[in-house]
């Protein structure tokens, strides 16, 4: 059987260790008669672990070991069936989630949030099915909630083959569109947080149209989650139809009311991207990944995966211009480093980082893919 397909989407910063660092605010565990993380309780998980095809000592079976006993510790926990029933409703649904997602790791994938509201005949309806339609063409998969509105027209146009409905439970919106109901890249999610992590970890774009409150909702936690390295760089564009104000208006907002209060940093403008029409802005994401490939930690060291490598001198140059991102040391060309296991053929640009500022990082992505990559031998 040939190795499972290397996936385009890498987690950023990998858990290196799922316990706490701090579990003090916690009241001490209630003693038991036996304890869940027992010797002899986790030898018998590791057999079970082992008997549905677990490779003993493994990291990975190490983990599932650790997710068993952190359910067994909720039964001297005492936690209410409410609680139960949220964790094991949780771990359901992501599990089920990665696998549907895991047929497709190869093409890139495009989210796309928006009003469900917005009718078929208004210009930003118009635009999105202009923008999935070109994104599809270049390759991509779009991801929307799989409801009406833009969620529609971001299926519309791709069509069904290329596009992914990750939809909520509401009493209000109980039924898919028809281009992607009934598909088998149809995901149904009882809880928003679960349903918006799927919308996020297994894109490598987003596209936000004009929306509401859940919009809104959807594009700051984006925006948040890369401001703050909790989630990969990936380019964000801001798109509506013909004659529309709609991120006219927010960014003003943002410049006056965020910037200009000095509750973001200059440099935080950089995480997004107000595009004109539906081919800039599709233009705008595929140019996002001319030779940039994907970034990654290894302890403080910021790896930046390329496709293709860089010259020297314009490597001192990247280096001059973003000497605030380092730490310590240098920022050099290396091949992949002790403790990464994906992608070893790519050259990477690794530095140590300071870990902020993740605005300029987005600007250096864009000065790398501004560089002519050295051609191969």
């Amino acid at each position: 059987m040939p190795p499972p397909a290397e996936h385009n989407r890498v987690e950023l910063d990998p858990v290196v260790s799922t316990s706490p660092k701090d579990e003090s605010a916690a009241p001490p565990e209630k003693r038991a008669q036996r304890r869940a993380d027992d010797p002899d309780i986790a030898a018998q998980l590791d057999k079970l672990i082992q008997e549905l095809g677990g490779k003993p000592g493994s990291y990975d079976a190490k983990l599932v070991r650790e997710m068993m006993v952190a359910g067994l510790k909720l039964i001297p926990d005492g936690r209410d069936t409410g609680e139960l029933k949220l964790i094991t409703a949780t771990v359901k649904e992501l599990r089920y989630a990665y696998r549907v997602f895991a047929q497709y790791p190869i093409p890139h994938k495009v989210t796309i949030f928006g009003s469900a509201r917005t009718p078929a005949t208004h210009p930003d309806y118009a635009a999105t099915v202009e923008f999935s339609k070109i994104m599809a063409a270049r390759g991509w998969m779009v991801i929307t909630g799989a409801g009406g509105g833009i969620m529609h027209a971001g299926h519309v146009g791709p069509g069904r083959e290329a596009s992914f409905g990750v939809a909520i439970r509401l009493p209000f919106e109980t039924t898919a569109n028809e281009v992607i109901a009934g598909d088998d890249k149809l995901i149904h999610f009882r809880y928003f947080f679960t349903r918006k992590l799927m919308f996020m970890s297994q894109a490598e774009a987003v596209a936000l149209m004009p929306g509401g409150f859940g919009t809104m909702d959807e594009a700051y936690e984006a925006l948040t989650l890369i401001q703050t390295g909790k989630s990969s760089m990936m380019p964000v564009i801001m798109l509506e139809g013909v004659g529309g104000d709609y991120w006219k208006q927010w960014e003003v907002w943002t410049r006056q009311g965020l910037l200009g209060k000095n509750f973001i940093s200059p440099e935080d403008q950089n995480l997004y991207y107000m595009a004109q029409t539906p081919e800039a802005a599709a233009n705008h994401i595929i140019r996002f990944y001319r030779n940039y490939h994907s970034s990654r930690y290894v302890r403080d060291d910021l790896v930046i995966r390329l496709k293709a490598r860089l010259k020297d001198e314009d490597i001192q140059r990247l280096e001059t211009e973003f000497a605030v991102l380092i730490k310590q040391g240098r920022m050099v060309q290396r091949g992949p480093l002790e403790g990464e296991s994906d992608h070893l053929s790519l050259p990477r640009l690794v530095f140590h980082h300071t870990r902020y500022k993740f605005g300029l990082i987005r600007k250096l992505i864009d000065r790398i893919n501004e560089c002519d990559p050295v051609p191969s031998p």
